[in-house]
């Protein structure tokens, strides 16, 4: 099961090896989609938590007894076709390959199912023809 997250960290947490602890302790695989950690500072971290249920549970739940407020997924990216314009800038930012443009025809390309919801293309969308749906 997969379950992406958005963690924020408060100051004193930002040391802590979180994912390392999520692969040894937990047996929860992490993939990190998106990072603004600094030292002493508050961070933000979203990230992919790959698991069985129950390990992904006791892994949350680790979280936030470590003072991190946690955050689920909330709706889904929805691209307006009257908007865009298929500069595929989106595409370029994209961790996850949602979004692609590819030839012959160079039209973008958006497969919902590899989408981890990361939002990042929301904010480089000149024409902001994209959007997040809840």
């Amino acid at each position: 099961m997969k379950r992406r997250l958005t963690l924020q960290f408060p100051r004193e947490a930002v040391h802590q090896p979180i994912t390392y602890r999520l692969a040894v302790d937990y047996d929860v695989a992490s993939r990190i989609i998106r990072a603004q950690v600094a030292p002493n500072q508050r961070g933000t971290l979203v990230v992919e938590l790959s698991g069985d249920i129950d390990e992904l549970d006791a892994a949350q739940e680790w979280l936030m007894s470590l003072g991190l407020s946690i955050s689920s997924a909330a709706g889904e990216i929805a691209i307006d076709p009257e908007r865009c314009v298929d500069c595929g800038i989106c595409s370029s930012v994209c961790p996850s390959g949602a979004l692609s443009c590819s030839t012959p025809d160079w039209r973008l390309q958006f497969d919902q199912r590899r989408c981890v919801v990361c939002e990042q293309c929301i904010a480089v969308c000149p024409l902001d023809a994209i959007s997040l749906k809840l």
